[in-house]
């Protein structure tokens, strides 16, 4: 999930960027020292957005540079347990796919790709429905629900875990497919049903056209 973060942190200014206007020199260091930056509590850090508080600057001995203890906004993106998210299949391997979506990447084990078993084409590097026959390669894009986290402090090093075994969810082509042959499942339903009641329609019709017959035939008579 997407969403606008306050971050508190200690921002250094090298010596050279002293006489720039200092809002401006802090939003450009924290796009150079945050930026991907993962944290427990707001997610990804994905950009810095504005500066909101500034405290005083400090210099420390030896260095040079001064720091200021910022409070910030940014862009961050934080995933939720659950949360059904789209992207594109990067990496196809024997034990699964990986899958990017947003900044960052997680994987759907073999067994959470679909209902049907699927068989690792390690020739063509991709996978394939032993009934169904549907096929997943890289470049694919799926839809996804999010069942595990793990959160380091590099997205390198974070893990998330996806599966793609429950209803609306897989490669968006076998979603649409699906959705064609449940409309025509319903046409014919309705169709089937439909037929009977045209043909008791039409019965009751001719005996109601037979009866009007007679009664004419006989006030004739």
């Amino acid at each position: 999930m997407y969403k606008i973060s306050t971050i508190e942190d200690t921002v250094r200014i090298p010596p050279k960027r002293f006489g720039e206007e200092l809002e401006q020199v802090l939003v450009s260091e924290l796009d150079n020292t945050i930026c991907g930056r993962v944290d427990k509590d707001v997610g990804i850090v994905i950009a810095p957005i504005s500066v909101n508080k500034v405290g005083e600057g400090k210099i420390i001995l030896g260095d040079g540079a001064a720091y200021y203890d910022t409070q910030f906004t940014a862009l961050t993106y934080q995933p939720l347990l659950h949360e059904v998210v789209e992207g594109d299949i990067t990496e196809i391997t024997e034990f699964g796919a990986f899958m990017l979506f947003g900044p960052m990447e997680g994987l759907i084990r073999v067994s959470q790709l679909t209902e049907d078993f699927m068989s690792y084409d390690n020739k063509n590097n991709m996978f394939v429905g032993r009934e169904s026959n549907k096929m997943l390669k890289v470049g694919d894009r799926v839809r996804a629900r999010i069942v595990t986290i793990s959160l380091k402090d590099r997205v390198s090093d974070s893990k998330i875990g996806l599966t793609m075994r429950q209803p609306y969810l897989g490669k968006l082509e076998w979603l649409i497919a699906d959705k064609e042959n449940k409309a025509k499942e319903a046409e014919e339903k309705e169709k089937k049903v439909k037929e009977p009641k045209d043909k008791d329609e039409r019965k009751s019709k001719d005996k109601d056209e037979r009866k009007s017959k007679k009664d004419e035939g006989e006030k004739k008579k």
